[in-house]
């Protein structure tokens, strides 16, 4: 097939954050605290000890950062809503402070031409609810759904284009699994009741929305395609376990109505048996799906890596981002067709893409020079570019991160931000990849055809 030079008209090109990674000032005008707040306080749990207490200061500086996303052309901003700044204890009392911050967000954003995508749940859980049993409480379906249709009562329309939750796997994994993640628990037992629980609370927050919205809701979730090692059938084997716990445990039930036949034997008697009428409730009809892709793995036989018996074979001769993850954008194209393929036609946004290199801690006269970020954001854009070629809807792309943020456990470590910041005076600085990805967006990407040359050789002899 013929190539484009540019993406289809009306694609959506903007950066995305978190609210407990950018916010900061977690407890101001009467929220209530996270299952994040008491994880990261907790001695032991996040490098350094570090908290998102102060974090960019998002919470205070939204204006700032909204004229920043502006000057760089971003026509999408895609953000998640702190449940605990809405209702304090989870539930039953609404904190309209809260709900006021968010108003005057998604109105700043429209003033200055940028499209608010939110996502109602991205891993900050009510502390007061995770007192409750958390995800692991049938019930809290019920209370994600209430918290839902808040949220739709007082912004649908002007906010399009809704998510329900942000990466299930790494909730369930990280926070129930491997105790790596708040709320820090590690049962084998608990992940999937956990990830079941999510699911149902995605179906009714979709329901919910049915009846107080009118435009568009989705599920985000983290792909990561798995490539056997070898053609030995113990390494197909934990393959295809590795692809159903990873990549088909939440979309299979959202949009096929049923788990991955492997789960069972990945979980043992700790995978129950679900009543059918659960199924009717997650498999609610969506609008899109947003991917986050990352990374690839490569992978192997492993029987002592419970619980999927699959291990990762490290590629030598690779770029590896700072979080020690294989740059492979060829992943991002083989994603996208695998989920067309699977899941039918229908609208994808890739909701995070994005990479942690190093970068100064302090810019450099002013200057954050970053080409190895430049590249990444060229191959994986042109990866994007080939899916689209071969038939995928793809309708956007959100470039992880806005700016450099808190990185859960890795406390400040790890940045992954186009926007450089001193976490000691909280300046923004644009990085180069910043400024490549406006040239991108001023012309629907057409610069990703031209010989690609870092911004910082160009401006070195300038």
């Amino acid at each position: 097939m013929k190539n484009i030079s540019t993406f289809p008209e009306g694609f959506l090109w903007g950066a995305a954050t978190s609210a407990y990674q950018i916010e900061g000032a977690p407890l101001a005008d009467g929220a209530g605290p996270s299952i994040w707040q008491r994880f990261s306080h907790t001695p032991g749990h996040t490098l350094n000890g570090d908290t998102g207490d102060v974090a960019c200061d998002h919470y205070h500086r939204w204006r700032e950062d909204i004229a920043l996303m502006k000057e760089l052309g971003l026509q999408a901003y895609r953000f998640s809503v702190a449940w605990g700044r809405i209702f304090p204890e989870g539930k039953g009392r609404l904190n309209e402070k809260g709900l006021d911050f968010y108003d005057k967000l998604v109105d700043g954003l429209l003033e200055a031409g940028i499209e608010p995508l939110l996502t109602l749940y991205h891993w900050d859980l009510p502390e007061a609810l995770d007192d409750l049993g958390g995800w692991l409480n049938p019930d809290i379906a019920h209370w994600f759904a209430d918290y839902g249709e808040a949220m739709y009562r007082r912004l649908d329309g002007r906010v399009k284009k809704w998510t329900t939750l942000n990466e299930p796997w790494v909730v369930t994994d990280g926070g129930y699994l491997h105790g790596v993640l708040a709320p820090g628990h590690s049962c084998h037992y608990e992940a999937p009741v956990a990830a079941h629980h999510l699911m149902r609370a995605h179906g009714a927050a979709v329901q919910a929305y049915r009846a107080f919205g009118s435009h568009e809701i989705g599920l985000v979730v983290n792909i990561e395609p798995k490539y056997p090692a070898s053609d030995d059938p113990k390494d197909l084997a934990a393959t295809n376990r590795a692809d159903a716990y990873m990549n088909r445990q939440f979309l299979d039930p959202a949009l096929l109505g049923s788990y991955p036949e492997e789960m069972k034997e990945i979980f043992g008697d700790a995978w129950p048996e679900w009543p059918a009428k659960d199924f009717d409730l997650i498999r609610q009809k969506i609008d899109f799906v947003g991917l986050n892709y990352y990374t690839r793995a490569v992978t192997c036989d492993g029987p002592d890596c419970l619980p999927v018996r699959a291990g990762t074979v490290r590629q030598p001769h690779k770029t590896h981002t700072e979080t020690g993850w294989e740059v492979y954008p060829e992943g991002l194209s083989d994603t996208l067709l695998w989920l067309k393929k699977r899941y039918g036609d229908m609208p994808f946004y890739i909701t995070e893409n994005g990479s942690a290199f190093f970068d100064p801690p302090k810019p450099i006269h002013g200057r954050v020079i970053d080409p190895v970020r430049m590249d990444y954001l060229n191959q994986h854009l042109r990866a994007v570019r080939t899916a689209i070629e071969q038939g995928v809807d793809v309708r956007g792309y959100m470039a992880w991160s806005l700016m450099d943020n808190y990185e859960w456990s890795h406390g400040y470590a790890k940045r992954f931000g186009i926007v450089h910041v001193d976490f000691e005076t909280l300046e923004r600085t644009p990085k180069d990849t910043a400024r490549y990805y406006s040239k991108i967006i001023q012309s629907n990407g057409a610069v990703l055809d031209e010989p690609f040359l870092p911004l910082s050789v160009h401006m070195r002899h300038g």
